[in-house]
């Protein structure tokens, strides 16, 4: 089988399920694991270079208000693949190429692969995508096994954390302006032993207010920028302190989103054990300081 992945999530999965030979194409943001940079890649960034937070939201804006792509699909990289399954999702216009644009380029290209959308809003739907993928790629025991393991991983958190007090919790999914959570993010602060004081699990995420967020009283806030790994998430959560954003006192933690927060694929269990670590480190392990560093 010949794959192309439009999900940086998809093709971690796909190398999890041990189908990483399989995949022919993927994104100009597939970058784990690092075999992936060298496939073809078929997709590239619409969004011009170099743009701050509150430009990047501008632009996205502006750009789909007017029903322009944020993604460009090359129709000549695709061309010569001879793919037999593309994998995308239908989800979200920010994350990735729309579905319409790839039945479109295949179109065009008289290809007949198949097309599988993979759309999960939930931490558990998540896992089923997993298995999802290895019915689609003819890996259905390696994903039963790895879902079991990444199921056994979540028990061991919320063991740990079930006799604990939640804490108000506040994951940012954009800083400037701010975003409150959606999707799986909600479910992730419920695991590690949070309550999500903004944001509503397998709801899309929302702009909102510093206003709000004070008005929030989060115990903890936690910067993950979709889009961005530790080192810029870290950037701009100094930034939110030296602009007093936050009230004075708020722990302010910056993760690397890229990794464990943003992609719907297994290492979001990553993101869950760290989080577990926020919330109560007198019961769960430190959080991995390559994923995870206080800011204040």
């Amino acid at each position: 089988m010949r794959i192309v992945s439009l999900l940086p999530s998809a093709t971690e999965i796909l190398f999890a399920l041990g189908a990483g030979d399989d995949v022919v194409g993927v994104t100009f943001e597939c970058d784990h694991p690092p075999q992936a940079r060298t496939k073809r890649i078929v997709s590239t960034s619409a969004l011009p270079e170099g743009l701050p937070p509150a430009g990047i939201d501008r632009v996205v804006n502006e750009r789909m208000a007017a029903g322009e792509d944020l993604y460009h699909l090359d129709r000549a990289a695709l061309a010569g693949l001879d793919v037999d399954l593309v994998l995308t999702q239908d989800l979200c216009a920010v994350c990735a190429v729309d579905v319409s644009t790839v039945h479109d380029a295949l179109e065009y290209l008289a290809c007949r692969a198949d097309v599988l959308t993979v759309d999960p809003q939930t931490l558990t739907e998540v896992l089923q995508s997993v298995v999802v993928i290895g019915d689609a790629v003819g890996r259905r025991e390696t994903a039963d096994r790895l879902t079991t393991s990444l199921s056994e991983r979540l028990d061991v958190v919320r063991d740990q954390v079930r006799a604990q007090a939640p804490v108000r919790a506040l994951v940012l999914e954009w800083t400037d302006p701010p975003f409150a959570p959606g999707h799986w993010v909600p479910d992730m602060v419920a695991a590690a032993g949070g309550l999500c004081v903004l944001g509503e699990s397998g709801a899309r995420s929302y702009r909102t207010t510093w206003e709000d967020v004070a008005a929030a009283e989060a115990d903890v806030v936690v910067s993950a920028p979709c889009g961005y790994g530790l080192e810029t998430s870290g950037e701009l959560a100094h930034d939110v302190v030296a602009r007093e954003l936050l009230p004075p006192g708020v722990p302010l933690w910056a993760v690397d989103a890229n990794a464990s927060f943003a992609r719907p694929g297994p290492r979001l269990v990553d993101g869950v054990e760290a989080l577990a670590g926020i919330f109560h480190p007198e019961v769960a392990n430190a959080p991995d300081p390559a994923l995870a560093v206080q800011i204040r």
